[in-house]
């Protein structure tokens, strides 16, 4: 109990903890959205392909904005963009909403939104990551990280699905819209409490706004590439993606059948794998950033996924639970301790366009690896595919810590000596 205070120690700055409501409202309507959307479609009489549509459009929506959304939150003030995108998710989901409960929504309608969801939510990642330490002293970074890595698997994965499927049973997938958009809409009401930071920044180029977003990427692209902890970890983890969320989340639930489960267990995995993830999370941010913070950060994502043999070598229930917390809690504190070292070593005015950067390279093989997973493993069979997906990643994690010169590198720029100024972060190398 004595480290509680320390995690949660971000909750003692007003605008922050604004922030945080905000968050939490935007987790709750994810969680409601994903439940509720398959509900609708399965009420519009729509099967497995007009869900994948209807999902695809989300994600094509996403990874198509992003870019676009580092580039903006650079440029303009978060704050802006925060409301803008939570509004326009307030308005559109309340008007399927409507319409479902009149009787009148058609496929076409859910698509339409769920393509705007999709391309809010590429613009709200970059922003809402930029906005962050401006509202905080460098040294709640990386308890902020943590509380947020906490609230995501509880909100989204957790208490939104399961009240969207109360709503859906007691009484219709139109009111479980509802709700999502009244989440929304008090996400909304948060960010519209918060300050708006000075945004601008010296050499735009001039000419068209396109030709200077445009401009504003390849700047983000450039800096990417000439700092090799920063291009090394992303490659690392689109390959690591690529190893294991085939496996995970296509092959994981033929493995609990073959084990003799079904829906319930499969559930019980995947919220074991929230539940790590929450705990992972607080245990760091209960603690101070380890000294060897790229080497530890990158370890931590390969020992994630060496979890994932247990699925191929065993049948035992319990011990897929036990994988999946283990899986959950390593790979949360990873991206603790990653969200932390971009807000303390990216400069200020380019921390949304390397957000999105992150966003954009880290999930960019994942389409890819569910595609093959399922033919790789028909091939090779399930046992051999599980060890290839869970210990390949630890080979690459290797490789990407000794190419970038790591260990050096985090030995010359320290971390864990934490400074108390929120706007000493703007200065940072």
């Amino acid at each position: 109990m004595r480290t509680l205070p320390r995690a949660l120690s971000p909750l003692r700055h007003a605008h922050y903890r604004r922030l945080a409501a905000s968050l939490a409202c935007s987790l709750l309507g994810q969680g409601l959205w994903a439940v509720a959307v398959v509900w609708q479609v399965v009420a519009l009489d729509g099967g497995p392909a007009a869900l994948s549509l209807v999902t695809a459009l989300s994600a094509g929506g996403m990874l198509g904005s992003t870019l676009l959304g580092g580039a903006l939150a650079d440029r303009l003030p978060q704050r802006h963009i925060l409301l803008a995108v939570e509004l326009a998710q307030g308005l559109t989901i309340a008007a399927v909403a409507g319409l479902s409960l009149s009787g009148v929504l058609t496929l076409g309608h859910l698509a339409a939104v769920s393509l705007v969801g999709g391309v809010a939510l590429g613009l709200y990642y970059p922003a809402y990551s930029a906005l962050v330490p401006v509202l905080l002293p460098t040294g709640d970074l990386l308890a902020a990280n943590g509380l947020e890595g906490a609230a995501r698997p509880v909100l989204a994965q957790a208490a939104g699905p399961a009240a969207a499927g109360l709503f859906v049973t007691t009484l219709s997938p139109g009111a479980a819209l509802a709700a999502a958009a009244f989440a929304a809409f008090g996400a909304a009401a948060c960010v519209a409490g918060l300050p708006v930071p000075d945004t601008r920044r010296d050499g735009r180029t001039a000419g068209s706004p396109l030709a200077g977003l445009l401009a504003d990427v390849r700047e983000g692209v450039s800096y990417m590439v000439r700092t090799p902890w920063l291009l090394a970890t992303l490659l690392f983890a689109s390959l690591m993606l690529l190893a294991f969320m085939g496996p995970f989340q296509v092959l994981v639930p033929f493995a609990i059948k073959a084990a003799g489960g079904g829906p319930s267990q499969h559930a019980s995995v995947l919220a074991a794998f929230g539940i790590g993830g929450a705990v992972g999370s607080l245990v760091v941010a209960s603690s101070r950033l380890p000294r060897r913070y790229l080497t530890v950060m990158n370890l931590l994502f390969s020992a994630g996924c060496v979890p994932l043999v247990v699925f191929g070598l065993t049948t035992r229930l319990w011990l897929m639970l036990a994988a999946g917390a283990v899986m959950g809690a390593t790979f949360q504190a990873g991206v603790v301790i990653w969200g932390t070292l971009l807000q303390r070593r990216v400069p200020w005015a380019m921390l949304g366009r390397i957000s999105s950067l992150d966003f954009f390279i880290s999930i960019s093989l994942m389409p890819l690896s569910m595609a093959v997973a399922g033919p790789v493993s028909e091939l090779i069979g399930l046992t051999a595919t599980f060890l290839v997906a869970g210990l390949a990643p630890a080979a690459l994690a290797v490789v990407a810590i000794v190419a970038a010169g790591m260990p050096a590198d985090e030995i010359a720029h320290p971390l864990d000596v934490v400074a108390s100024s929120a706007r000493e972060t703007l200065d940072r190398v």
